[in-house]
């Protein structure tokens, strides 16, 4: 019997995946998988086809996350290939979006980096309290307490009435973290970038940080071509070489 005739049963494709039985079913339920043919005693019976399904499913997930992974599987076996099409399209779009978003992130960043970093020079208004950065920032005030919890932000404390100071680094500091986060950067790692800018008033952290960034990106676009040609291999309904 050839490969492409022979019956697989839902704990065939689980270990061929690596997940368990129950995940293959659900997967089959969702419409991630095409219908399955009962056999007269009710079990699920699966073929060729359902394989080369999880194997494109599993492609897409690495460059387009399992929301868009799962509607585009959806879609093509609801017969719907232009929605399916669309939102491939969106993932791309999405992902050159952050692309530009990371290149003005970048250059705002090296301008803050760039102030003035002496905490002996007074700020033209004073100091700030926390809902006086947050306000000149566009943030929440809560937004600036988790970062001061997670050791990112370290305001004085007036001695009189126990109130956040912000001097100009305080600030500087939190409209870093601001931007940092904007081009989604985990707060456990912005704390060397500050920590670099603090002592040496540089920005080379910075600079590291923003081409890991862009290495994601790539890496990112290289899975959904990849994930884009398994699919594309699917719907033709010719299989790459490895699978033949």
């Amino acid at each position: 019997m050839s490969r492409t005739d022979a019956a697989l049963r839902p704990v065939d494709l689980a270990r061929m995946a690596g997940v368990s039985t129950q995940q293959i079913r659900n997967y089959v339920d969702a419409g991630i998988l095409p219908p399955a043919a009962r056999t007269p005693a009710g079990y699920r019976r699966l073929g060729d086809r359902h394989r080369r399904a999880l194997v494109t499913f599993r492609a897409l997930l690495p460059g387009y996350g399992p929301e868009t992974a799962r509607e585009v599987m959806r879609a093509v076996h609801a017969e719907d290939i232009a929605l399916a099409l669309t939102l491939v399209d969106a993932g791309h779009a999405a992902l050159h979006d952050q692309r530009l978003s990371l290149q003005e992130a970048g250059k705002a960043l090296e301008a803050v980096a760039e102030q003035n970093t002496d905490t002996s020079a007074p700020s033209r208004s004073g100091p700030l309290r926390i809902g006086e950065v947050a306000a000149r920032l566009g943030l929440r005030t809560s937004a600036l307490r988790v970062w001061e919890s997670a050791g990112l932000l370290r305001p004085r404390r007036d001695p009189g009435t126990g109130y956040r100071v912000y001097g100009p680094p305080d600030v500087r500091d939190a409209r870093m973290i601001d931007l940092l986060r904007q081009v989604r950067y985990p707060l456990p790692q912005i704390r060397p970038v500050l920590d670099g800018l603090r002592r040496t008033g540089g920005s080379e952290a910075l600079r590291t940080v923003i081409a890991q960034r862009q290495e994601g990106l790539a890496q990112r676009a290289t899975a959904m071509l990849e994930g884009s040609c398994r699919l594309h291999h699917y719907l033709t309904g010719n299989p790459p070489a490895e699978d033949r």
